[in-house]
């Protein structure tokens, strides 16, 4: 029963995640938001965006697998108590993944076209963290994995940790520093990158 849970709470959070917010995102600029993969391939720009769409694919099939039987959690990680925390920090993770995408508004994007200079967002939740979306997928991850800790649910969170830091570290931090110069770099300076108060980069 418990990877069915898991099943549906991917679907949805992939329905509104990335269906209905990119829908909305359509009628509200005509752009999708979408802006693909950086980097040629085999860079590490571009396997952080592989990487990611690996992650996710691999997380939606560790429900599948266990439903048919061919993966089976981990007995120690199995007891009701671990499972509802699990359940309750998936759908915390989707209800804090739409917000925050809600909060940047018009500068919502998935990936990066260099090309493009959207608003720097830096009030709300985003004046506490600076990347509450990534913060908040992470914290929907680690609920599905608690609700169905088998190997391929812990590979995928572990994949999708590893990708989230690439696809910030070497695509998005050094993009937004380009783009906004001396406003990011306060921002790095003062803002934690996944939790308050933690990950800053000191002004150089």
């Amino acid at each position: 029963m418990t990877a069915w849970w898991a099943l549906a709470l991917y679907l949805s959070f992939g329905a509104l995640g990335f269906g209905w917010r990119s829908w909305r995102q359509h009628r509200a600029t005509g752009s999708t938001g979408f802006r693909g993969i950086s980097g040629r391939p085999g860079s590490l720009e571009w396997l952080a965006g592989v990487g990611f769409l690996v992650a996710i694919a691999v997380g939606v099939a560790a429900p599948i697998l266990q439903l048919t039987g061919l993966v089976s959690p981990l007995t120690i990680l199995t007891a009701t108590p671990i499972q509802t925390l699990g359940v309750i920090a998936a759908l915390a993770g989707i209800a804090a993944t739409l917000y925050a995408q809600n909060q940047m508004g018009d500068s919502w994007r998935i990936g990066v076209d260099p090309t493009e200079t959207t608003t720097l967002i830096r009030t709300g939740v985003f004046g506490l963290v600076r990347n509450p979306i990534f913060t908040a997928m992470l914290i929907f991850a680690a609920g599905i994995t608690l609700l169905i800790p088998n190997p391929l649910a812990l590979t995928a969170f572990a994949l999708l940790l590893t990708t989230i830091h690439l696809q910030i570290r070497i695509v998005e931090e050094p993009y937004l520093t380009h783009t906004h110069g001396p406003d990011y770099r306060t921002y790095l300076a003062t803002t934690g990158r996944f939790l308050p108060g933690i990950g800053q980069v000191p002004r150089t």
